[in-house]
């Protein structure tokens, strides 16, 4: 196999015509009429394979996710900005018979249609699943919620804070003396948003066998439940609740985060194997003959007296020395960077993992970068996030309507362009 190709270009660059043509996902139209995180970050990595996003927003301020802030740059949100690259914005109205109209001829030449409005929205509109379906029967159709489309919860409304209690996460997440925790990120719409990518993928693989499209149905409450695998089976095994441990893991040690001379690291000692390296590396082979720590059931077991030991041995240098003599034994180690070192790191960079938009309003900005590097496929080039209704134009002008049909639509407040005329 070839080896994988380091991004060679800045993805603000013009983009180049032959990388469109080799994208993946190139000649997929996607209507992405979903708002906030979880659509929008799954049609935003549709985006990045190739495929052509549309995102379907609301006439006026669109996507709620715009106004979420600060910082803003020149009233651009900046959360929004990271989650919408490689998109078109049309403005619509759908609750107008107008609006729905454009929607439903978008509907007969699409291929994918994201959604993640509660439960019954679309369906009160006549965007369901069944009726679009009917339409475009090649139609993949995904929608991503709360609790999903069935169960007694299905019309809850929710968010990530919410997801990530229900699921059991905040339960295994924090110190055992300290509050229950969510995780740094809204981890629940993110996962949920790469499960969707799969669903997504699947079903197209799938019509492509059978010229069917197919339903998904995505929930941020399933996509973290399946995350759950250790802490699950620890229950399922013993009956009992894990238990928050820090950064602690629970079945592993030492696995976790130490102090050192100047500041924090993580260590983690996977195997008995990496063990006997590390003992030796840190100078204390007689940790490796003391029985209580003899094999890794034995220092999960004895984890408070390891630590102990530990900590005193780390306290010593300062976080440097430990990362160095312990990578040089090949032991799984890091530091505990902020944002500042982590778009610095010449490995981040290195993986083409920033990128620079040029946006019209906020002008240059720099977003996170796809992780997704396909051998003998070049990056696909990165246009900036879309203005509200930035392409209404130019998308109702593909499917037929006249400049004097869009001009008497936006007089009538059921499409909103960007410059408005």
């Amino acid at each position: 196999m070839a080896p994988l190709q380091q991004p060679p270009r800045n993805p603000a660059d013009p983009p180049d015509p032959a990388t469109a043509i080799d994208a993946p996902l190139a000649g997929v139209k996607v209507l992405d009429l979903s708002r906030i995180l979880a659509g929008p970050y799954c049609a935003m990595i549709l985006g990045d394979m190739g495929a052509e996003v549309i995102k379907v927003e609301a006439v006026g301020a669109g996507d709620d996710m715009r106004g979420w802030g600060p910082p803003f740059v020149n009233g651009e949100g900046a959360y929004f900005l990271t989650i919408n690259r490689n998109k078109k914005s049309l403005a619509v109205d759908l609750k107008s018979p107008r609006g729905r109209e454009i929607l439903h001829k978008l509907v007969d030449e699409a291929d994918v249609l994201v959604e993640n409005f509660r439960p019954g929205t679309t369906e009160r509109l006549g965007l369901g699943w069944e009726e679009l379906h009917a339409r475009n029967p090649r139609l993949v159709y995904c929608s991503i919620s709360g609790f999903g489309q069935t169960g007694p919860r299905k019309y809850e409304a929710s968010f990530d804070l919410i997801c990530q209690g229900e699921a059991g996460l905040m339960g295994v997440t924090g110190f055992p003396d300290g509050s229950p925790t969510k995780v740094g990120i809204a981890i629940s719409d993110l996962v949920a948003a790469l499960w969707a990518v799969q669903g997504i993928l699947m079903a197209l693989y799938q019509r492509g066998e059978n010229g069917e499209g197919r339903y998904v149905d995505i929930s941020l409450l399933d996509s973290l439940v399946s995350l759950l695998t250790f802490q699950a089976g620890i229950h399922f095994t013993t009956g009992e609740d894990p238990g928050r441990k820090g950064n602690a893991h629970a079945t592993v040690a030492p696995y976790e985060t130490y102090p050192a001379a100047d500041g924090y690291f993580n260590l983690a000692v996977g195997n008995d194997s990496l063990w006997s390296r590390f003992c030796r590396a840190a100078g204390r082979e007689d940790l490796e003959k003391d029985p209580r720590f003899a094999v890794n059931r034995d220092r999960v077991t004895n984890r408070i007296a390891l630590n102990e030991i530990l900590e005193r041995v780390f306290r010593n240098k300062p976080v440097a020395h430990w990362l160095e003599i312990l990578k040089e034994a090949g032991i799984p180690c890091g530091r505990i960077n902020s944002m500042s070192h982590v778009f610095t790191d010449p490995q981040v960079i290195e993986r083409g993992m920033i990128f620079t938009l040029d946006h019209p309003v906020a002008g240059k900005v720099q977003v996170p970068g796809s992780p997704l590097k396909l051998s003998e496929t070049p990056p696909i080039p990165a246009a900036a996030p879309p203005l509200v209704g930035q392409h209404t134009r130019e998308i109702l002008a593909d499917l037929g309507y006249s400049q004097a049909d869009v001009d008497q639509l936006e007089e009538a407040g059921v499409v909103q362009s960007c410059p408005p005329k």
